[in-house]
């Protein structure tokens, strides 16, 4: 599996071969970054605002998901489970889908705009083990950097892959990267363009922070 970053929570995952394509949460133009410009087979979107829509910048004929279910494409199987983009039960943000993707035998859980204050029993037993992890951090509209290591310690990844953060030229006031690593006790670190990993470089890793070029 290749997992490439394009900011927000849009990531570009491959499997290996590179011959199958998933596009999460692509983002339109006005939130102040350059939207993705890739040909997809299968594109998720957590939720329906501006920011993780914009499936139209996808080219290809992309299986578009886009809510809670089962499905299986192309020998990718994909759960997603349903969730709150607040603390409010939905009142003042609406739904949010978290989806739980198998590619290469690697379980990824992209939690999308997750904003509860934790996660349900239902929605752990329904995500399942997960081997990579990546979550919000930056607060304001999903779980902030205490709240975004409290999910992790919940769902115990091998990796997590902080994402929907302050990023130069977002437009979206969001807090930075430094506070979600300060509340892990990590010091800066460094970031990496592509993620290439195989099921057996995870065996005996205890939630590693990965982070990632946009």
């Amino acid at each position: 599996m290749t997992i490439s970053w394009y900011g927000h929570s849009c990531f570009k995952i491959t499997n290996q071969g590179g011959h199958l394509t998933i596009i999460t949460d692509p983002f339109d133009k006005n939130i102040g970054l350059k939207p993705p410009r890739a040909s997809a087979d299968i594109v998720t979107v957590s939720h329906q605002h501006n920011d993780h829509n914009n499936i139209k910048a996808i080219s290809g004929e992309p299986f578009i998901i886009d809510g809670p279910g089962e499905y299986e494409i192309k020998g990718i199987r994909i759960i997603g489970c349903s969730s709150f983009h607040d603390k409010e039960q939905g009142q003042k943000r609406g739904l949010n889908t978290i989806y739980l993707i198998e590619v290469d035998k690697i379980r990824l859980c992209h939690l999308g705009d997750f904003g509860e204050k934790q996660l349900s029993d239902e929605q752990l037993e329904a995500i399942g083990p997960v081997d990579i992890l990546i979550m919000p951090i930056g607060g304001v509209y999903t779980i902030g950097a205490a709240e975004a290591v409290k999910a992790a310690e919940q769902i115990e990844p091998h990796l997590i892959i902080p994402m929907h953060y302050k990023l130069s030229g977002l437009k979206i006031d969001l807090a930075g990267l430094e506070e979600f690593l300060k509340e892990l006790g990590l010091n800066k670190k460094p970031a990496i363009e592509k993620l290439t990993i195989r099921k057996k470089d995870l065996v005996g890793k205890e939630m590693e922070v990965v982070v990632m070029k946009p």
